[in-house]
């Protein structure tokens, strides 16, 4: 290995000069490329924003709260690109100077390139830069850059809280029309079926069994009138009445009975007050009247054969009074059990179709009831994405405060010309080398005795030195000095170089 790199090394030195040219015209025309790219400047801004609102924990549970979080790291990923960078150049007035599409999409992939925005997520703190030889246009386009960073941070929440709102709204109006298509058929079906349908708070089933309790009541109570007549009668049998002339008995006055008259009179006046004349009680009341007057008629053709005083006995006579109070029942009771009758009579001829109306109309209300719980929840959402869409815009849930304004400093950024020098000088050192090594290789020397017995592969008996006269001796020597001053010129050029450049920008 060390071999062959003397060898390398050997090769090298016998097209020194070659290499000692190379070096200098690569490292001269290289850092002249270097010294004449113009001054790059960075325009920079940097921009605070502030997504913790006092509005969020007041209105956490009136909406659903926008998550500007999101929203901010999303217009800093979407920043640059491609429609937002054409709108920088609108607003910076480069696409004046553009003359071909071309051109025009070149300019866009060098500012997506050179367009930098560097944020830290947990002090919401971003940075916009972009460098270019002009200062004035680097501070527009950082400035026009932070303006579509705030419009952008709003701007897309609102047309999302729009189009929502349209949405709903569309949802609306379709579940409005549902609604009166069911009004509609509701009362229609109601108009069709108003005798079979149910009453409110129970269905047929209930109706029909509430109506046999009331009517098995009735007859409960008409039994207990009537046993409770029967015994008074009984305790009133015995006591026959001779017939009277038809004069007497038109002027007979019975002071019992026509006080229950009055009084079954008096209580039919106050049931018509609250009741028609077809309810039971004042059919019943009317009823009595008539059984009164006939039983008066009766009486006045039977005159006791005995003492006529015997009729005036207070017992008889408040035996009376219990006897008309009863008949009076029973007769309020029989109207009753009677009406009860007719109205389950009826229900029965009604029992194949009132439970087919009751399931309709429950279908009915069941689909009416799933409209109107939907509208009363769109109508909630629909103020929910209004007031939600209103956030999202409002300043104060999502506040941006610029640190440092778009500002361009007076020492330049770039090009890093030291770097670029030390670069060019390590590659003019590469050049020149390579270029004394390709030299080698094309026009190939036999340097020792062991390289020419591998190429040629016959022995070799001896070597003749090489005897330098003193002239001779010297011009070496001298090609000696002027290599080593050539390259420690260069390296000192290099140092020169790079001494005016750091001294120009200090």
């Amino acid at each position: 290995m060390m071999a062959l790199l003397l060898s390398f090394l050997k090769a090298i030195g016998k097209y020194r000069w070659y290499a000692v040219a190379i070096t200098w015209l690569v490292a001269v025309v290289g850092w002249t490329v270097v010294s004449r790219l113009p001054n790059d400047y960075q325009a920079s801004a940097r921009v605070y924003v502030d997504t913790q609102s006092i509005l969020k924990p007041l209105l956490a549970s009136m909406t659903t709260l926008p998550n500007t979080e999101q929203q901010v790291m999303f217009m800093r990923r979407t920043l640059i690109s491609r429609p937002n960078v054409e709108r920088v150049l609108r607003m910076v007035d480069l696409d004046i100077t553009v003359k071909t599409p071309k051109e025009h999409e070149k300019i866009v992939d060098e500012l997506m390139t050179q367009i930098k925005v560097i944020g830290t997520e947990r002090d919401d703190i971003y940075t916009i830069s972009y460098s270019n030889p002009n200062p004035k246009l680097g501070k527009d386009v950082v400035q026009s850059l932070l303006t579509i960073f705030v419009e952008g941070s709003f701007g897309g929440k609102k047309q999302e809280s729009e189009k929502a709102i349209q949405f709903i709204d569309d949802q609306i109006r379709m579940y409005e029309e549902k609604l009166a298509i069911g009004e509609n058929a509701l009362k229609e079906f109601k108009i069709r079926h108003m005798g079979l349908l149910p009453r409110q708070g129970g269905d047929y089933a209930s109706a029909y069994g509430d109506l046999n309790e009331k009517i098995s009541q009735a007859r409960l109570e008409l039994l207990e009138a009537e046993q409770a007549r029967n015994a008074i009668k009984r305790q009133m049998t015995g006591e026959d009445m001779a017939p009277i002339t038809d004069t007497a008995e038109r002027a007979i006055v019975n002071p019992e009975i026509d006080g229950r008259i009055s009084a079954v009179e008096k209580n039919l006046d106050q049931l018509r007050m609250q009741f028609t004349e077809e309810h039971p009680d004042i059919v019943a009341a009317k009823r009595l009247v008539a059984q009164l007057e006939e039983r008066k008629k009766e009486e006045a053709k039977k005159i006791r054969a005995v003492d006529p005083g015997a009729s005036y006995s207070p017992m008889l006579q408040q035996m009376n009074v219990q006897l008309s109070v009863e008949e009076a029942r029973i007769a309020s009771l029989k109207a009753r059990v009677g009406e009860y009758s007719a109205r389950l009579a009826q229900m029965r001829a009604m029992s194949t179709q009132a439970p087919e109306v009751e399931a309709q109309l429950a279908q009915l209300n069941r689909d009416y009831a799933v409209n109107k719980d939907n509208y009363e929840k769109l109508v909630q959402r629909r103020e929910s994405a209004k007031l939600s869409g209103d956030l999202s815009t409002a300043t104060d849930m999502l506040t941006f405060r610029v640190v440092d304004p778009p500002a361009v400093p007076s020492t330049p950024a770039g090009p890093n010309r030291p770097r670029l020098y030390t670069l060019v000088f390590l590659a003019s050192l590469v050049a020149g080398l390579g270029t004394a090594l390709l030299l080698s290789q094309i026009r190939p020397t036999f340097l020792s005795q062991t390289n020419l017995r591998e190429v040629t592969g016959l022995p070799i008996l001896g070597s003749i030195g090489m005897n330098w006269t003193d002239q001779q001796k010297i011009r070496r020597r001298r090609r000696l000095y002027a290599f080593t001053a050539a390259v420690a010129s260069l390296f000192t050029a290099y140092g020169g170089v790079l001494a005016i450049t750091i001294f120009r920008q200090a």
